[in-house]
């Protein structure tokens, strides 16, 4: 997999899907079977997983990519023009 997310992005990433986590582990009741809490918990997962991998595959599916050299320079292997 090429990466498709810029160091900034990835940032966001991580830290809306701790905060997320958080919210639904504290606030929303996930532990309880909250749907509402389980909802809020798996989009953290997923926003989690993308930023610390790298890799989105919704930009994927409709051709985005905020990864380019003027972005994240050669450390990315993005590869990107």
């Amino acid at each position: 997999m090429k990466s498709n997310e810029n160091s900034m992005d990835r940032g966001i990433r991580v830290v809306l899907g701790l905060v997320a986590l958080a919210a639904s582990y504290f606030g929303l009741g996930v532990l309880e079977g909250d749907l509402v809490g389980m909802v809020v918990a798996t989009i953290g997962v997923i926003l989690l997983l993308t930023g610390l991998v790298g890799f989105c595959p919704a930009y994927r599916l409709v051709g985005l990519s905020t990864c380019s050299k003027e972005s994240c320079g050669d450390s990315c292997g993005c590869n990107n023009e």
